[in-house]
């Protein structure tokens, strides 16, 4: 893909996910604000957009095989992916995160009160995350996965819920959400750094929500800017068939 200012981040992710890295290195939401183009992402964000343009072009024609091509994936596959690996990975990390969470919040929520507003904000996301997985694994991957089967089959496949689309919309509404409560966390936490007090526990929850929220950017991303869009072609693809 040639990348000019014109470009849009969420194709560009979608194609090249290496350029993800570029995109939260300038703070640049590329998972649920991907729909936009380059040149109003770095005017929004004050980037000078020829460095990046270059910086982009740089990562995107580096010889790396650890490159994973999800845009290839057959959307069976990709949403087995996201489940074993995603959300497993949100399951372990609530569990683990939590308790971390809660000690920290007990211990320095005097001196640091913007822990109570931390702590409040991920109790949210856990139970709102959990809910919303289970929803895309009993609803929307199932109904992914017989459009799949339909379409090697050659056969017909009606959706119980009119169309693909509905809950692909709720779910990216809700992904929105997430990403705005993370945004909340992260600038609370001044992108996760730590105080000059902080003691081990309160350095490693840090980190772990860190990165709790990068995963999330790669999850919203394999759904928003792949997954989604692909059910929705191969739905009207079913439907002409």
């Amino acid at each position: 893909m040639d990348i000019t200012k014109e470009t849009i981040i969420s194709n560009l992710v979608a194609e090249d996910y290496r350029t993800a890295a570029i995109f939260k290195k300038n703070k640049i939401d590329f998972c649920c604000n991907g729909n936009r183009t380059i040149e109003d992402a770095a005017n929004q964000k004050q980037v000078d957009l020829t460095g990046l343009i270059k910086d982009l072009v740089s990562v995107s024609t580096q010889t790396n095989n650890s490159n994973v091509d999800y845009n290839s994936w057959p959307l069976d596959l990709l949403a087995d992916y996201i489940e074993k690996k995603h959300h497993r990975y949100v399951d372990a990390k609530i569990q683990e995160i939590m308790p971390f969470l809660e000690k920290v919040v007990r211990v320095h929520g005097d001196r640091h009160p913007e822990l109570l507003d931390v702590g409040e904000l991920f109790q949210q996301s856990a139970g709102e995350l959990t809910q919303h997985m289970k929803k895309e694994e009993l609803i929307l991957f199932p109904f992914i996965r017989k459009m799949v089967q339909a379409e090697q089959q050659g056969s017909a496949v009606e959706a119980p819920f009119g169309t693909v689309q509905n809950p692909i919309k709720s779910m990216m509404i809700e992904h929105d959400n997430e990403g705005e409560r993370f945004r909340t966390i992260s600038t609370l936490t001044d992108n996760y750094t730590p105080p000059f007090d902080a003691c081990n526990t309160y350095r490693v929850t840090y980190a772990l929500l860190k990165e709790f929220e990068d995963d999330l950017h790669t999850h919203i991303h394999l759904e928003n800017n792949i997954l989604f869009p692909k059910s929705i072609v191969l739905e009207e693809k079913l439907a002409t068939a």
